[in-house]
């Protein structure tokens, strides 16, 4: 596959601001858990969440009030710490040649929230504004098309918790076709009421903070995030690979994933292959380890079939809840500076923070703990993203070759 290039990411989630501060928290685990206890979502319920809880950047006086979400609020907060690099490709190519992708699941839907409230409570439908364009998957794409006056392709994907890295997927397709030169893509959602009840209507919200792949494991934690990257088909100053990706489509259920693990195995050797690599080539796995009964079962099964069981491996949920459409772009992000010396100049690799308790019907996947470490040689990692409805997708990033 022909290279393209991944910058510095910018990240925002519960684990704070920066890659700097998120890969300290992997490495080293804060003693109180980042995730926000919050009675206010689930009725009757108080469970935790990866809440982001700080102020957000405003934004800024040019945006039409159209884009204004929580939604891209917080993704606009994320990009400041990528503007240096956007700043640099749009002088190098011009907005002409620069898209934007971003992936999201709810985008700013919630904004319609006081509408729908006024109809339950008997008002008419035009009592209240309608929030369209925040009710549309490609806002967020579009409000970075806003405001950076991009010239280019804007557009969102939504596939679930896979659209984060489907959006980095499709920003190097649009590259390797000549369409751009460099591409704005990540993910982004927000603590939403409709997807937090959904996933509780599905009786997968844990009682307390996700144990993924463990015997006690009870469900997941819902959180919120926005990662972003600036992706280019040369290799920009402080940029790695996108060695390669895959993808695949089971179908097996709307909600459940396929038991045997079989779509997402094809999703790991469909990346190994655009990558031209073998499995053993693969030094660490950031899993989408959700801690559901279903997810960490099939998961495992695909691991071990495709690498064996002796790579490291790390769910990194546990510290910022399951961030939904935003989790692949996120994921990818902390992928990112885990490889990267410059970040990571001793080859810590994340701890897995569980109670340690095997789950003795899954393969015994290599787990990492804290004395867990790359290996010698060249750092290449995968970060594997499963969704509803079957859709799956692993993203490889690593070193240049030598």
């Amino acid at each position: 596959m022909k290279q393209v290039y991944l910058s510095r990411p910018a990240l925002v989630s519960a684990l704070g601001t920066g890659l700097a501060a998120h890969l300290h928290a992997l490495f080293h685990p804060p003693a109180a858990t980042p995730l926000t206890a919050r009675d206010d979502l689930v009725a009757g319920k108080t469970r935790l969440f990866g809440a982001v809880n700080r102020e957000l950047r405003p934004f800024p006086a040019h945006l039409p009030a159209a884009h204004h979400s929580r939604n891209n609020r917080l993704l606009w907060d994320a990009l400041a710490q990528l503007e240096p690099q956007l700043e640099a490709a749009l002088a190098r190519y011009g907005r002409g040649r620069v898209a934007a992708v971003i992936g999201t699941s709810v985008g700013g839907a919630d904004e319609n929230i006081p509408l729908f409230q006024h109809v339950a409570r008997g008002g008419t439908w035009d009592g209240m504004p309608f929030r369209q364009q925040a009710q549309l998957m490609s806002d967020a794409a579009e409000c970075v098309g806003a405001a950076y006056g991009l010239q280019n392709l804007c557009y969102g994907v939504s596939t679930a918790c896979t659209s984060g890295a489907r959006a980095l997927i499709s920003a190097a397709r649009l590259l390797k076709l000549g369409v751009c030169d460099a591409v704005v893509c990540g993910g982004v959602d927000t603590l939403s009421p409709l997807t937090v009840n959904g996933f509780h209507a599905l009786e997968v919200l844990s009682a307390g903070i996700a144990k993924p792949f463990s015997a006690h494991r009870d469900g997941i934690n819902i959180g919120e995030a926005a990662a972003a990257f600036v992706m280019s088909r040369e290799p920009l100053p402080d940029t790695l690979p996108l060695l390669g990706y895959g993808g695949s489509s089971d179908a097996y259920h709307m909600s459940s994933p396929r038991p045997d693990g079989l779509g997402a195995a094809a999703a790991f050797q469909a990346a190994l292959d655009k990558a031209g690599l073998t499995a053993a080539d693969i030094g660490w796995i950031n899993l989408h380890g959700t801690g559901t009964a279903h997810n960490d079962a099939m998961e495992s099964r695909a691991v071990a079939e495709v690498f064996g069981c002796a790579t490291p491996a790390t769910s990194t949920k546990p510290l910022t809840g399951h961030t939904l459409g935003a989790a692949g772009a996120l994921e990818a992000a902390l992928l990112w500076g885990v490889v990267s010396r410059r970040d990571n100049p001793q080859g810590v690799l994340p701890p897995q923070l569980w109670d340690s308790v095997r789950d003795a019907a899954l393969p015994e996947i290599a787990l990492t703990d804290a004395h867990s470490r790359w290996r010698g040689g060249r750092r290449i990692g995968a970060s594997a993203s499963f969704a509803f409805g079957g859709s799956n997708c692993v993203i490889i990033i690593g070193e240049h070759d030598a």
